[in-house]
């Protein structure tokens, strides 16, 4: 379901696939406890097509809305349309929205230089 790398100090995760209803609560804890234990590390997260679902995008916005008072610089890469247009809409409880990229090496290089 995840895979996780380290490209220039900047944490990717990528989602494969969607978990499903039931183990969405535990893809959610699990990305928090990867944007805490990375801290302050930036986290570019990678959704493929196949996990491109309004249950994906829900579960990161809430994932993205607890880690929010760590000031971790997270943004979102992803191919599909729909998906983008979901995270862009999608606001947390602070008003913040996610960076949300259409390519992966933009994503990490803009994360490595706001960083650096």
């Amino acid at each position: 379901m995840l895979s996780r790398t380290f490209d220039h100090g900047v944490l990717v995760v990528r989602v494969h696939e969607d978990p499903g209803a039931g183990p969405r609560g535990a893809f959610t804890a699990q990305i928090r406890d990867l944007v805490h234990a990375c801290e302050p590390a930036p986290i570019v997260v990678v959704v493929d097509v196949a996990a491109a679902t309004p249950g994906v995008v829900g579960a990161l916005m809430a994932a993205y809305g607890e880690c929010g008072d760590l000031d971790v610089l997270t943004s979102v890469v992803t191919h599909s349309a729909v998906a983008r247009r979901l995270f862009e809409a999608a606001v947390v409880r602070d008003g913040s929205r996610l960076v949300v990229h259409s390519r992966i090496d933009v994503a990490v290089a803009t994360a490595y230089a706001v960083t650096a």
